[in-house]
C-alpha cells in the first residue's frame, strides 16, 4: 500500500473515465437491477454523464468519445474480470470515529455504564492531537477499506481534534459529516470531559462549522453536522440553540433515540414537561427532514408518527443493539410509516465497521423480530412475519436508504445519470475447475462455483463478504482505496 500511497492520495489527476462490465444497485426497496455488459461514464469531475447497457464494449471507446467529445488519450477504463462488480458505496449514517480503538470492547456493559467505562476516557483523551491523528487515520482508512464511500460521524468535544477528522477525511478523500458532540449537562457528563456552558457548546460548535466551511465552501466532500450527544446529555438551553441554529443554516442534525430501557427512564425523569423522548428533540427544534435518529430501538406509535410528519430518518445500527443488549428496531414498522432508514455500525457500541456487518446484522436481527416465541409471542404471524428484512431490502438501507436520511440521494447511492461516481469494485472468489490441494493463496472468504445466479452471488457476499472482496473504491470518481 506504501508504494501507490502518493499517487492514490496526494495530487490525483482529474480525467474521465469509462467503468464496463456488471453493474449492481438497488432501484427501490426490494429490488436490485443488474446491468451486464454495461458502460458507465463518469467525467472530470466524478459525475456519472453517461448509462449504456448492453453495449458492444469493443468499440465503446470510440463510441463514447465521440459521444461526449472526449479526447480517447485522456481516458481511463476499469474493465470487470470474471466473478467481479460495480456496487455503490456503503453509507455509514452513525459511526464515533474516536471510539475507534474501543471496537469489540463492550464486554458484558449496556448502554449507560459503557459510556463511563469505556467510552469516556478514550474520547477525552482524544484531546491530544498526534493521539487523533493516529485514530482518526486508521478509522478512516479502515472504513474506506470497507467500502464506506460516506460516513456520518461523531467527533468529540475538542474542536481542533474535529477539524483534524474533517481534514484527514477531506484528504483521504471519504465523503463525511463530521460532528463536534454537545455535551454541556454537569449533572450527566463527567468534569473531565464536558462542555462548560451552553454559549460553549454553541461557540466550539461554530468553530468546527466555519472551519469546515474553509476547507470545502460548498459541502461537496465534507459537511457540518449538528451533534447533541443525546438529550439527557445537554441542557435545555443549549438544545433550544442548536435548533435556532438548525433553523438559520439548514445545517443536518445528528443525535441518539430510544436505544436502552434504562435511558428511557432516564430522559423521562429529566424532562417530565415533554410528552417522548422524541418530543424532546421536537420541543427544541431539532427535528426535521436532515435528522438522523441513531438506534430508534424502543419507539412509541406517536412518536413513530410525529417522527414521520417532521420527516427525519433513523440510522438502524444493529450490531451495536445486539452487542450492548439494546433491543431490536422495528424496521418494517418504520419504513411502513413512511420514515428513511439507513444503517448504521455505530463503532463501537458495534464491534465492526464494515457497513456489510451492518447488513447481514440488520437481516439477521428482522429475522429475531419474526421468531414464534418470546416477546412478539402475541404479534399476529402474518405481521410478524413481514417484519424479515430480504437481502435486497438491507443492501438498500446500506446505499439509497443511507443517502437518503443524510438528504444526498439526488448524489449518492446508486448509478444513474447526473449522480456522483461513489461506488466500488467487489471481487468473489472463482474456484478452478479442479483446485490444487496445495493452493494457500488468499481468495477471500466467498467462494463462486459458477452455477451461482447473479442474485445467489449477491447473497453469498453479503452473508460471508468482508474487506477482501472489495478490491477498489472510489468516492466522486476519485480512487481512494485500492487493494494490492
Amino acid at each position: 500500500m506504501a508504494s501507490s500511497h502518493h499517487h492514490l492520495h496526494q495530487h490525483y489527476h482529474k480525467r474521465n473515465q469509462i467503468f464496463l462490465g456488471t453493474f449492481i444497485h438497488s432501484v427501490k426497496l426490494g429490488e436490485l437491477e443488474y446491468l451486464h455488459d454495461t458502460a458507465v461514464c463518469v467525467d472530470k469531475d466524478g459525475r456519472i454523464v453517461a448509462v449504456e447497457p448492453q453495449c458492444d464494449l469493443k468499440n465503446i471507446k470510440e463510441t463514447m468519445c465521440q459521444k461526449l467529445s472526449w479526447e480517447p488519450h485522456d481516458l481511463a477504463i476499469t474493465i470487470t474480470k470474471e466473478g467481479q462488480f460495480f456496487f455503490p458505496g456503503f453509507v455509514d449514517t452513525h459511526i464515533h470515529a474516536p471510539q475507534y480503538p474501543n471496537a469489540g470492547i463492550f464486554g458484558k456493559s449496556t448502554l449507560l455504564d459503557w459510556l463511563n467505562k469505556y467510552t469516556f476516557p478514550m474520547e477525552a483523551s482524544l484531546e491530544s492531537l498526534p493521539k487523533a491523528r493516529r485514530v482518526y487515520t486508521s478509522c478512516v482508512r479502515r472504513t474506506l477499506a470497507h467500502g464506506t464511500t460516506t460516513a456520518a460521524y461523531y467527533a468529540t468535544l475538542h474542536v481542533a481534534t474535529t477539524n483534524l477528522l474533517a481534514d484527514l477525511c477531506h484528504a483521504m478523500g471519504q465523503r463525511a459529516f463530521v460532528g463536534r458532540v454537545c455535551m454541556d449537562n454537569p449533572d450527566i457528563n463527567p468534569p473531565y470531559y464536558r462542555d462548560e456552558s451552553a454559549d460553549d457548546s454553541l461557540s466550539r460548535t461554530r468553530a468546527t462549522i466555519d472551519h469546515i466551511q474553509s476547507i470545502d465552501p460548498s459541502y461537496a466532500l465534507i459537511s457540518p453536522i449538528l451533534t447533541p450527544r443525546f438529550a439527557p446529555s445537554c441542557t435545555r438551553d443549549a438544545m433550544a440553540r442548536l435548533g435556532a441554529l438548525r433553523r438559520s443554516t439548514e445545517l443536518p442534525v445528528q443525535t441518539h433515540i430510544s436505544e436502552n430501557a434504562a435511558e428511557l427512564t432516564l430522559v423521562r425523569d429529566m424532562f417530565p414537561e415533554c410528552a417522548s423522548y422524541a418530543d424532546v428533540y421536537d420541543r427544541h427544534d431539532l427535528l426535521s427532514p436532515r435528522t438522523v435518529l441513531g438506534h430508534a430501538v424502543h419507539l412509541t406509535d406517536a412518536e413513530v408518527d410525529l417522527i414521520g410528519r417532521r420527516g427525519a430518518g433513523v440510522a438502524h445500527c444493529p450490531c451495536s443493539n445486539s452487542a450492548l443488549t439494546s433491543g431490536e428496531a422495528p424496521v418494517r414498522r418504520l419504513l411502513d410509516a413512511g420514515i428513511g432508514v439507513g444503517l448504521g455500525t455505530d463503532v463501537s457500541g458495534g464491534y465492526s465497521g464494515s457497513v456489510l456487518e451492518a447488513v447481514r446484522s440488520a437481516a439477521m436481527v428482522s429475522n429475531h423480530r419474526a421468531m414464534p416465541q418470546g416477546k412478539w409471542a402475541d404479534v399476529p404471524t402474518a405481521e410478524r412475519e413481514r417484519a424479515r428484512l430480504s437481502v435486497e431490502e438491507v443492501l438498500h438501507l446500506a446505499t439509497r436508504g443511507g443517502a437518503g436520511i443524510l438528504g444526498i440521494a439526488d448524489r449518492v447511492g446508486g448509478f444513474a445519470v447526473g449522480m456522483e461516481w461513489d461506488a466500488q469494485l467487489v471481487g468473489l472468489g472463482l474456484v478452478d475447475e479442479r483446485p490444487d490441494e496445495y493452493d494457500m493463496r488468499d481468495r477471500g472468504n466467498v467462494d463462486i462455483f459458477g452455477w451461482e445466479g447473479w442474485d445467489e452471488r449477491v447473497a453469498k457476499w453479503v452473508f460471508n463478504g468482508d474487506d477482501r472482496n472489495v478490491k477498489k473504491v472510489w468516492v466522486r470518481g476519485r480512487l481512494v482505496h485500492e487493494r494490492e
